[in-house]
């Protein structure tokens, strides 16, 4: 890898700690960009190089993969966030949109976040008509006959180079006004596409009036006779009733046989995160695949459109995706490291495991040569900083990352996003 360069390399990063789990590479290296593409990577590159970056000090990682954003700005109301905010002036160079778009509504996606974005935008096609309108804040648009599977799968497949997966919810307001019938035909959607599904768990909607409770313990094992190898369980450490922990308190008995058959796992941190949730999944030995941030409207603070509710037609305690606590997917991984997993861990979770996930583990995820450079640049600050959840839990932790920039297709980005959280220090003991 270390060779003469007869013309400069446009952009060399310089010193850095470099971790690209795809090429089994960990240390202190330099990374070369030239024609929006990795050009080298080693140590000590010779160069020259019209900007060289001097990036001691900082984690130098593969562009961050987000594998749950919602940023279907303005279509999907008060949900969507602009792609860029969450994208690039956060230092992650791709965002995943988890049910925004749907064989209704893809044609503007297309047209009005994709293109006009700087970071590279894909999505998993929302099972339901009405895709994410709102942030699926009306559950009568999300029965199973607002499911239409033909023409959902001719739309991913029409957007087949967007289109990576299909999304749905099983969880029990949905299960008890319906059972799993709306789950049985975005499965046949997956199916037909030949692409995972994205299966949100835990409480989403509040109850029906005058009907009687699903067995919420018993949606996980429901879910496992649709469910294929590949497909997504998402929210493993939700704060809702009906995720990987049972009314119990304890792993769910079935959490390990899905994770046996092949079945994946996305943090979907969003406000659904709990500290106690996860550390009772982490203990029973589960880690999960892929990160994901989860951040929309309703859980980072932007002013809402006009014209859109200001209240839901339940009652206001029942915003079940509601959050108080700003998060990113750079403070998401700061949280896995409070919790005791290692930066080994996670940087996989948000580069390489995810570019599997999406079936693009030859484009994107990693920093190997002739990859287009899509380059996150981390500082790693050491002292004692407060996080918090949405149950008000308060861990502190001696070590936190935030974005410094982002390189995609070798074009620089600062992370300079207003909803980018603020480092809170621990009061001195």
């Amino acid at each position: 890898m270390d060779t003469v360069q007869s013309a400069p390399y446009e952009i060399l990063l310089k010193g850095g700690r470099v971790i690209d789990p795809a090429q089994g590479l960990d240390g202190v290296m330099d990374v070369a960009v030239n024609d929006g593409r990795v050009a080298a990577i080693g140590k000590d590159l010779p160069g020259p190089a019209r900007e060289t970056v001097d990036v001691r000090g900082k984690l130098v990682l593969p562009g961050l993969i987000d594998t749950h954003a919602h940023v279907y700005r303005y279509v999907s109301g008060r949900f969507g966030l602009d792609a860029d905010m969450v994208g690039v002036r956060s230092g992650v160079t791709t965002v995943v949109d988890q049910g925004g778009p749907s064989v209704l509504t893809f044609p503007g996606f297309r047209e009005y976040v994709v293109k006009p974005a700087a970071t590279r935008v894909l999505a998993f096609i929302s099972a339901y008509m009405v895709g994410g309108l709102e942030g699926h804040y009306y559950p009568e648009l999300y029965r199973p006959d607002c499911i239409a599977v033909d023409d959902t799968i001719r739309s991913g497949r029409e957007n087949a180079d967007l289109v990576r997966g299909v999304k749905g919810h099983a969880e029990i307001g949905g299960f008890t006004r319906w059972g799993d019938e709306a789950m049985r035909r975005a499965a046949t959607i997956g199916r037909g596409l030949d692409l995972p599904l994205y299966i949100h768990f835990g409480q989403l909607w509040p109850l029906p009036d005058g009907k009687e409770a699903y067995d919420v313990d018993a949606i996980l094992p429901d879910m496992l006779e649709i469910l294929r190898p590949g497909d997504v369980l998402a929210h493993p450490f939700t704060r809702h009733p009906g995720g990987f922990v049972d009314r119990s308190g304890k792993l769910h008995a079935v959490v390990r046989e899905a994770l046996a058959r092949g079945l994946k796992t996305d943090v979907g941190h969003g406000s659904h995160f709990s500290f106690k949730m996860a550390r009772l999944v982490l203990e029973a030995g589960v880690v999960p695949d892929t990160l994901g941030a989860d951040m929309h409207g309703y859980n980072t603070k932007v002013p809402k459109p006009r014209g859109t509710p200001n209240e839901h037609p339940d009652k206001d305690e029942m915003h079940l995706f509601a959050g108080a606590q700003n998060f990113s997917l750079a403070s998401a991984m700061t949280s896995m490291l409070a919790l005791g997993l290692t930066l080994e861990q996670i940087v996989p979770m948000v580069t390489s495991n995810c570019a599997a996930m999406l079936g693009m583990q030859d484009e994107i995820g990693t920093l190997k040569p002739g990859a287009e450079a899509d380059v996150t640049v981390l500082d790693d600050l050491r002292g004692r900083f407060v996080l918090m959840d949405n149950e008000d839990t308060q861990v502190t932790t001696d070590r936190m990352l935030r974005p410094a920039f982002c390189l995609r297709a070798g074009v620089r980005f600062e992370a300079d996003a207003e909803i980018l959280p603020k480092a809170v220090m621990a009061a001195a003991a």
